[in-house]
Protein backbone atom coordinates (compact mmCIF):
# COMPACT_ATOMS: atom_id res chain seq x y z
CA UNK A 1 0.00 0.00 0.00
CA UNK A 2 1.36 3.38 -0.99
CA UNK A 3 0.77 6.24 1.41
CA UNK A 4 1.22 9.94 0.86
CA UNK A 5 2.86 12.44 3.23
CA UNK A 6 -0.41 13.40 4.96
CA UNK A 7 -1.32 9.76 5.56
CA UNK A 8 2.20 9.09 6.85
CA UNK A 9 1.88 11.97 9.35
CA UNK A 10 -1.46 10.62 10.58
CA UNK A 11 -0.02 7.14 11.15
CA UNK A 12 3.09 8.57 12.84
CA UNK A 13 0.86 10.61 15.18
CA UNK A 14 -1.14 7.50 16.09
CA UNK A 15 2.05 5.46 16.58
CA UNK A 16 3.70 8.04 18.84
CA UNK A 17 2.24 6.76 22.16
CA UNK A 18 2.80 3.09 21.25
CA UNK A 19 5.59 1.02 22.76
CA UNK A 20 7.66 -1.26 20.52
CA UNK A 21 6.12 -4.74 20.51
CA UNK A 22 9.10 -6.48 18.88
CA UNK A 23 12.83 -5.99 19.40
CA UNK A 24 15.54 -6.98 16.96
CA UNK A 25 18.52 -8.26 18.93
CA UNK A 26 21.69 -10.19 18.33
CA UNK A 27 19.97 -12.95 16.35
CA UNK A 28 18.79 -10.46 13.75
CA UNK A 29 15.40 -10.78 12.11
CA UNK A 30 14.32 -14.39 12.50
CA UNK A 31 11.43 -16.24 10.84
CA UNK A 32 9.80 -16.42 14.27
CA UNK A 33 9.93 -12.63 14.55
CA UNK A 34 8.40 -12.28 11.08
CA UNK A 35 5.54 -14.54 12.19
CA UNK A 36 5.16 -12.52 15.40
CA UNK A 37 5.13 -9.20 13.51
CA UNK A 38 2.55 -10.59 11.06
CA UNK A 39 0.33 -11.68 13.96
CA UNK A 40 0.73 -8.34 15.75
CA UNK A 41 -0.15 -6.40 12.59
CA UNK A 42 -3.31 -8.48 12.25
CA UNK A 43 -4.23 -7.58 15.83
CA UNK A 44 -3.14 -3.93 15.99
CA UNK A 45 -2.70 -2.66 12.38
CA UNK A 46 -0.02 -0.20 13.53
CA UNK A 47 3.06 -1.38 15.45
CA UNK A 48 6.61 -0.39 16.34
CA UNK A 49 9.71 -2.56 16.04
CA UNK A 50 12.88 -1.52 17.89
CA UNK A 51 16.40 -2.27 16.68
CA UNK A 52 18.66 -3.01 19.67
CA UNK A 53 21.30 -4.50 17.36
CA UNK A 54 21.99 -4.27 13.61
CA UNK A 55 21.61 -0.50 13.74
CA UNK A 56 23.83 -0.08 10.68
CA UNK A 57 21.60 -2.42 8.63
CA UNK A 58 18.27 -1.15 9.96
CA UNK A 59 17.18 0.43 6.65
CA UNK A 60 17.67 -2.79 4.69
CA UNK A 61 16.16 -4.91 7.46
CA UNK A 62 13.15 -2.57 7.71
CA UNK A 63 12.45 -2.97 4.00
CA UNK A 64 12.76 -6.76 4.31
CA UNK A 65 10.42 -6.87 7.32
CA UNK A 66 7.87 -4.73 5.50
CA UNK A 67 8.03 -6.92 2.42
CA UNK A 68 7.85 -10.24 4.29
CA UNK A 69 4.91 -9.10 6.44
CA UNK A 70 3.07 -7.46 3.51
CA UNK A 71 2.93 -4.19 5.44
CA UNK A 72 3.63 -0.55 4.73
CA UNK A 73 6.82 0.93 6.13
CA UNK A 74 5.50 4.17 7.63
CA UNK A 75 8.78 5.54 8.94
CA UNK A 76 12.09 4.61 10.50
CA UNK A 77 12.75 7.07 13.30
CA UNK A 78 16.06 6.55 15.06
CA UNK A 79 16.15 2.84 15.85
CA UNK A 80 12.36 2.40 15.77
CA UNK A 81 10.44 1.14 12.76
CA UNK A 82 6.73 1.93 12.34
CA UNK A 83 4.69 -0.55 10.29
CA UNK A 84 1.08 -0.41 9.14
CA UNK A 85 -1.18 -3.01 7.58
CA UNK A 86 -4.96 -2.60 7.44
CA UNK A 87 -7.05 -5.32 9.08
CA UNK A 88 -8.50 -7.98 6.78
CA UNK A 89 -12.07 -7.27 7.89
CA UNK A 90 -13.31 -3.78 6.93
CA UNK A 91 -15.18 -3.46 10.25
CA UNK A 92 -11.92 -3.91 12.18
CA UNK A 93 -9.98 -1.16 10.38
CA UNK A 94 -9.17 1.64 12.80
CA UNK A 95 -7.51 4.16 10.48
CA UNK A 96 -9.18 3.57 7.12
CA UNK A 97 -11.67 6.46 7.21
CA UNK A 98 -9.04 9.01 8.22
CA UNK A 99 -6.54 7.67 5.68
CA UNK A 100 -9.16 7.78 2.91
CA UNK A 101 -9.89 11.44 3.69
CA UNK A 102 -6.20 12.25 3.25
CA UNK A 103 -5.73 10.13 0.11
CA UNK A 104 -6.24 13.06 -2.23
Amino acid sequence: MEINAKQRKLLEKNAQPLNPLVQVGGAGVTEEQIKQITRLLAEHELIKVKFNEFKEEKRELSAQISEKTDSTLVRLIGNVLILYRPAKEAKDRKFEKDLDKLAK
